[in-house]
């Protein structure tokens, strides 16, 4: 029998009680990995709580043989994301790899859109993202400083929407374009420690997504099963993946592409500083030899 990728490795993830974070834990626990499912257990809009969907997953886990807990904090919270940390260091005696990959989503045109619907998905997803992060980082970090070899892995979770935009989720796709360089910024600055940090832009059915139409028509198509995603998030939370970092990827069914972020594109520059009138032919000049912008599926349309 093949030996499990992730065997004695402590795993945390966030938004665990259901879709892809389920099957990440599922997956991970078949890969050997002790795992802390974390769920507060609310609706899709983020309003509720119950402990019933971590403690589920938690349940079927130790029901196959593996090891869990559930946990209900909201990472939103900074004491929160705290308690989570520490309650998988707790349980478990440290910790190995986190995925962040909690969320909520209240779709709004921006004219439309209210306070609460942007300050409710930025707290879950960057907010949520960067304080289970801030946490884990700084065990880490203390490790590092009393010597230990750490063999650390970070995979957050940001969307085709944040990366290529979609009308209606101005306030998810700015969490999710943050998260996007949260990444890339925190992977060169934890590569002392240990610690690699990666990303997914994952395409799947879930309940986030079962009543998005295209989402529909591409599942009756392919598979869009949260299952396909797992396999990659184990493989980057592994030790195999220690040569990655710092990129995001996308995935969806059997398909993984790696992620290409901003470049500098065409420039010009001259001695002296720009005059308005010159600039109204210089920019047009520009634009017509920069490559398009991506469309909301991350591809470029050479007619604009």
């Amino acid at each position: 029998m093949p030996a499990r990728s992730c065997t004695g490795r402590v795993v945390v993830i966030t938004g665990a009680g259901n879709g892809i974070g389920r099957a990440h834990a599922l997956a991970f626990a078949a890969q050997g990995a002790k795992v802390v499912v974390n769920d507060l257990g609310g609706a899709r809009d983020g309003a509720g709580a119950s402990a019933g969907p971590a403690q589920a997953v938690a349940d079927e886990i130790t029901a196959a043989g593996g090891e869990a807990v559930a946990n209900t904090a909201d990472i939103s919270s900074w004491a929160g994301a705290e308690q989570l940390i520490g309650q998988a260091v707790e349980t478990f005696g440290r910790l190995d790899v986190v995925v962040n990959n909690a969320g909520i989503l209240r779709d709004r045109m921006i004219v439309t859109m209210t306070e609460p619907d942007w300050d409710a998905v930025i707290g879950v997803h960057l907010k949520g993202t960067f304080a289970v992060l801030h946490h884990a980082a700084a065990y880490w970090r203390q490790r590092a400083k009393e010597g230990h070899a750490n063999e650390a892995r970070v995979i957050n979770t940001t969307s085709p929407s944040g990366l290529f935009g979609n009308p209606g989720q101005g306030n998810y796709g700015a969490a999710k374009a943050g998260i996007a360089s949260l990444t890339v910024i925190a992977a060169r600055e934890l590569d002392r420690y240990g610690v690699t940090v990666n990303a997914i832009a994952p395409t799947a059915l879930t309940r986030m997504t079962q009543d998005i139409e295209m989402m529909r028509a591409a599942a009756a198509t392919g598979d869009l099963s949260p299952d396909a995603i797992s396999p990659l998030v184990v493989w980057l939370g592994s030790a195999e993946s220690r040569a990655v970092t710092g990129r995001v990827f996308g995935v969806w069914g059997n398909a993984i592409t790696v992620l290409e972020g901003w470049v500098n594109g065409p420039n010009v520059s001259r001695d002296t500083r720009w005059d308005q009138a010159a600039l109204s032919e210089v920019v047009p000049a520009l634009l017509a030899k920069a490559a398009p912008n991506a469309d909301t599926a991350g591809h470029r349309n050479p007619a604009g």
